[in-house]
């Protein structure tokens, strides 16, 4: 683990030490910032493997930053891991509609913390597909997995990192019912704990961008790709 650099923006202080102190124990390069707008440009900086962020900031919250960067090419595919006290639905629900991989809420369990870390690393190059061809092409979508990109109708669409393994998952075997479970497992993991709501995110934002007519949800199953 000691070849990744990892970015922790919090304006927390004792946050910062405690995460540092542990994360620097795992080997791992660790930066700081005490602020979003640090944050944001550390991260062009230093270009970081994973981003840990809070969300409640002063100026800048973790939220207006995760979209920052990843309206940023650069940043389209670096893992970012939201840190909060709010439990609440709609805090969990805005952090990964602009893109974030997974949240953690405070008070921080540093073993647990390590864990999610390090499986969300292990997965970082994993999408997560039964389909090893580089290029498929379905209907009038052409997905290519190593850059990351799909078209459709000749017009590049841009999808977050967990958005492709999601699509790509779901295009391994069209008409094939993926049931929830199976999802969270090949595309999170099953070492990575995500909330109940994670899945219908980013199905909603997968349908915003291909439209409405590719991806089914089968009622207390789980969902399947059509063309």
């Amino acid at each position: 683990m000691e070849k990744y650099k990892i970015l922790v923006v919090d304006d927390e202080p004792d946050i910062l030490e405690i995460l540092t102190y542990n994360l620097e124990k795992e080997g791992f390069l660790v930066e700081t910032a005490v602020d979003g707008e640090e944050g944001i440009q550390k991260a062009i900086k230093m270009q970081p493997d994973l981003i840990i962020l809070d969300i409640m900031m002063p100026n800048i919250d973790g939220v207006e930053v995760c979209r920052n960067l990843r309206d940023k090419k650069q940043f389209e595919n670096t893992l970012i891991a939201f840190l909060t006290a709010r439990e609440e639905d709609y805090s969990q629900i805005a952090a990964l509609d602009v893109g974030g991989d997974d949240y953690i809420t405070k008070p921080i369990r540093p073993r647990v913390l390590i864990s999610r870390i390090k499986a969300l690393l292990r997965r970082s190059g994993n999408l997560g597909s039964e389909n090893n061809d580089s290029i498929s092409k379905i209907g009038n979508l052409t997905i290519d997995r190593e850059k990351i990109l799909v078209i459709k109708d000749d017009k590049k669409i841009d999808l977050a990192k967990k958005e492709f393994e999601l699509l790509n998952l779901l295009i391994s075997k069209p008409g094939k019912v993926f049931s929830r479970e199976e999802i969270f497992i090949k595309v999170w993991g099953s070492d990575v704990i995500v909330g109940n709501r994670t899945i219908d995110v980013h199905i909603r934002k997968l349908r915003e961008k291909l439209g409405d007519n590719y991806i089914k949800t089968i009622k207390g199953i789980g969902y399947k790709f059509e063309f």
